[in-house]
């Protein structure tokens, strides 16, 4: 495909608006081009307006199947006046092409869905099958790869490659992500009387206190580190003169395969139990969010693999092996397949994902189409 096309096709998808919804009209617009190309393909539905896409190429004569996968979601644009460029006409500045995903991750997500156009039109023989799997969701809750995956999409997968932003950087392990609320209950008194009342906000403090070094013991992993653990979010109190009855916060945990969710969820219970057993007050654990961890060692065939297609094809960059802090829909998908190699990969510019005037460059942009295509075409011949 010329580079024309990929860029028509990557500013398409960004002009698409998909904030936290919508992505069945990206996988519409995708399932468009996969039929113009004689793939076969799947849109999953549901809800109003989210989907997800499955597409598959290759013979199947060999049992390996390698995944492609991204999401076709993006986080709001909080104030669109604050960018230069306009979030959803996917403009261009020189090599940067500016929008809402044009990073997180509809780079990655177009770079794929090439990668499987140019293999079938070039005549590419698949010996095994590559499976691309678009997701609904991913920023919020990952609904649609925690459908898909109870469908199986992920049960034979062989190797995941995760289409994130990451600079061209070959990314072999990320934390897990969960996120969990405490609720405070109090009793509520005029604050002239706070002795006949229990105050929810002191009582909050007593787990707040006990946060700090809650984890201190928790090994350090060989591949992630520490675990990472921070409360994000208190909220109190409705008025000045009332003893609040009820308080609330939230937390953030990076888990790690050598202090996993399962542990984090049962040391944090510990403690509420001990506060509420200690004392006369009551605290409330909720799980709200459960993302594992996701490590493949650096020496893995397949890691190996990528690292190498990485560096032939991102001339402009040094290619490393590296690890980070965050979460992708492999979170869920490993877990029915705990074995499954997974990396992630893909184009500029990690650093503004989220951000106002978020961007790629195209630089990077077409290195990745030839680095996903390189892997594809070496992966069934190792």
């Amino acid at each position: 495909m010329e580079k024309e096309e990929q860029l028509q096709i990557l500013k398409d998808l960004i002009q698409i608006k998909s904030v936290n919804s919508n992505e069945v009209e990206v996988a519409e617009y995708i399932g468009k081009l996969f039929q113009k190309h004689h793939i076969s393909y799947k849109i999953d539905k549901f809800g109003e307006d989210r989907a997800n896409l499955v597409a598959e190429i290759g013979s199947g004569k060999m049992d390996e199947v390698l995944g492609f996968t991204g999401h076709q979601d993006t986080v709001s644009v909080e104030d669109p006046s604050a960018w230069k460029h306009d979030p959803f006409k996917a403009e261009i500045d020189g090599d940067k092409l500016f929008g809402r995903g044009a990073a997180d991750m509809k780079s990655g997500l177009a770079a794929q869905v090439i990668t499987l156009i140019d293999l079938v039109d070039e005549g590419i023989e698949i010996d095994g099958k590559i499976r691309f799997i678009a997701t609904a969701g991913e920023e919020y809750g990952t609904p649609g790869a925690n459908r898909l995956n109870e469908q199986g999409v992920a049960n034979d997968l062989s190797a995941l490659v995760v289409g994130e932003p990451t600079n061209g950087q070959v990314i072999y392990a990320h934390s897990g992500s969960l996120n969990y609320q405490i609720k405070s209950i109090g009793k509520a008194v005029h604050s002239s009387r706070p002795a006949e009342g229990i105050n929810a906000i002191t009582v909050l403090s007593k787990y707040i206190d006990a946060e700090a070094t809650l984890f201190n013991d928790a090994p350090k992993d060989k591949i992630l580190g520490q675990l990472q653990h921070s409360i994000t979010l208190i909220k109190g109190g409705e008025q000045v003169n009332i003893i609040p009855d009820y308080a609330e916060l939230y937390g953030n945990i990076r888990p790690t395969e050598s202090f996993d969710n399962d542990q984090v969820i049962s040391t944090i219970k510990n403690e509420v139990a001990k506060i509420n057993k200690d004392t006369e007050f009551h605290l409330e654990f909720h799980l709200v969010h459960n993302f594992r961890p996701v490590e493949t060692e650096p020496d893995n065939p397949f890691i190996t693999l990528v690292d190498q297609a990485a560096k032939d094809n991102y001339q402009d960059r040094d290619v490393e092996l590296q690890t980070i802090n965050a979460a992708t829909d492999a979170s869920v998908f490993i877990t029915s397949n705990p074995k499954l190699p997974v990396v992630i990969l893909g184009a500029d510019e990690s650093g503004v994902a989220h951000q106002t005037d978020e961007y790629t460059t195209l630089t990077s942009y077409y290195e990745t189409v030839e680095t996903y295509e390189s892997i594809a075409k070496t992966y069934f011949k190792q």
